[in-house]
C-alpha cells in the first residue's frame, strides 16, 4: 500500500463533512483516484456516477496543457469514502493529510474528469493540480455531493436523474423526481417489464423511448392520477400492463421504429398516451394487460402513428409527422385520442 502525505487547507465550512485542500502532481492525483464512469451491473443496479469522456474536449485540453505556459487554476474535486486520515487541524487552518493507496480505497473524481483524463497523456510534464478534497462517510453521500456540485454545472441532466434513485436528502425539485426515475429505472432493467430495454439512458443509449418522458409521465400521475393512490409495486404493474398493451394493440407501429419513423414512441405520442393511461385505469382499474388492451383498441384505424393524417376536426387536418413535443401538439393528440374512446364506449342508439 502506497501513502500519499500533504499539508492541506481545511476551511471551517459543514459540521458533517471534512472539506480540505492541496495541491499535487497529477500522476498522484490519477494513483490515488479514479473516474468511476456510469453503468449497469449484470442485475441491472447502477454503478459509478460519471459521464463519458468528451474526446473533443479532452484534446483540446491536452494540446492548451502541453504548452509551457499552460495554467490550470480550476481545482479538481476528489471524494473519498476510505484511505484516508486527516489530522488535527492546527491554528493557522492546515492539517495532515494521509491517503493510502490500495485497490479498494481509491478516491472518487467528482468533478474535473475531462482535465484529469487530458493530463494523462502529458504526465511527462510533471504538471501540478489544485485538489479539493471531501471525505464522505459513504457511497451515497458521495453521489449526493457530486448531484449538489455539478447540478448548477452544464452537466447532463439525464444523468442527474438516473442517479437520483440512488441518493436521500436532496433538495425537493431533486428528490420530487426521484420515485418517478426509481419507476422508470425498474420499467427499463426489470425483466419482467414491458418495456425492459426500450427506454434510453446514459447507461442504455440504445433505448428508444426518452427517459425524461417516461418519468414526466410519471410524474403528472404521481401528483394527480392513477399512480398517486398505488403503492410503488402495483405501479409498477400497471405500467408495465398499460405500455404492453400498447405494443400489442399497436404492435406494427411501435416496434422496429425510431421517434422520427412513429409518433407511437416519440414523445408527443408517450406524453399523449400517459393522458390515455389515466382514462383505462378510471375505466378498469386493473392492472390486467388483456383487459386494457381490449379498452385501447378501439383506436385501432383511428390513429396515423407511421403514415396519413390526424384528423382532429372536420375541417383540421394535421400530417402524422407534424406533431411534435411541444405541449400544443401532446395536449391536442391527447383530446384527440380520449374523445375517440369515449366516443367508442357510448352505446349506439337504435332506431325504432
Amino acid at each position: 500500500m502506497k501513502t500519499y502525505t500533504y499539508k492541506a487547507i481545511l476551511p471551517k465550512q459543514s459540521d458533517q463533512l471534512t472539506i480540505f485542500a492541496f495541491s499535487a502532481k497529477a500522476s498522484d492525483v490519477l494513483s490515488f483516484a479514479k473516474i468511476d464512469r456510469i453503468g449497469r451491473e449484470s442485475d441491472g443496479s447502477l454503478k459509478g456516477f460519471q459521464r463519458p469522456q468528451v474526446a473533443n474536449h479532452i484534446k483540446e485540453i491536452r494540446t492548451y496543457l502541453s504548452k509551457e505556459d499552460a495554467v490550470l487554476p480550476n481545482s479538481v474535486v476528489i471524494a473519498f469514502t476510505s484511505g484516508i486520515r486527516i489530522g488535527k487541524r492546527q491554528q493557522d487552518g492546515t492539517a495532515k493529510v494521509e491517503i493510502s493507496v490500495d485497490d479498494s480505497s481509491l478516491g472518487f473524481v467528482v468533478d474535473g474528469q475531462q482535465r484529469l483524463s487530458a493530463l494523462q497523456g502529458i504526465l511527462d510534464k510533471d504538471f501540478e493540480v489544485l485538489v479539493s478534497g471531501i471525505a464522505c462517510s459513504n457511497e451515497e453521500e458521495l453521489r449526493k455531493q457530486f448531484i449538489l456540485i455539478n447540478n448548477t454545472r452544464p452537466l447532463p441532466k439525464t444523468l442527474i436523474y438516473e442517479l437520483l434513485p440512488t441518493v436521500g436528502g436532496l433538495p425537493h425539485r431533486l428528490s420530487s423526481r426521484a420515485a418517478a426515475a426509481a419507476l422508470v429505472e425498474r420499467l427499463n432493467y426489470d425483466e419482467s417489464s414491458s418495456l425492459h430495454g426500450q427506454i434510453k439512458q446514459h447507461t442504455n443509449p440504445t433505448g428508444v423511448i426518452q427517459d425524461t418522458v417516461m418519468q414526466k409521465v410519471i410524474m403528472n400521475s404521481l401528483n394527480d392520477g392513477v399512480l398517486r393512490g398505488l403503492s410503488s409495486e402495483d405501479q409498477f404493474k400497471y405500467l408495465s400492463a398499460f405500455y404492453g398493451a400498447v405494443q400489442s394493440v399497436f404492435d406494427e407501429d411501435w416496434h422496429d421504429h425510431k421517434p422520427r419513423t412513429s409518433r407511437l414512441v416519440h414523445s408527443a405520442g408517450i406524453l399523449a398516451m400517459g393522458f390515455v393511461m389515466e382514462y383505462v385505469y378510471a375505466v378498469c382499474q386493473t392492472a390486467d394487460q388483456k383487459k386494457i388492451s381490449t379498452l385501447l383498441k378501439p383506436l385501432v384505424g383511428r390513429c396515423a402513428w407511421t403514415k396519413g393524417n390526424w384528423a382532429f376536426g372536420d375541417d383540421y387536418i394535421r400530417p402524422w409527422n407534424s406533431l411534435q413535443f411541444v405541449p400544443r401538439d401532446y395536449l391536442e393528440l391527447s383530446q384527440y385520442l380520449l374523445r375517440e374512446l369515449k366516443r367508442s364506449s357510448q352505446p349506439t342508439s337504435s332506431s325504432n
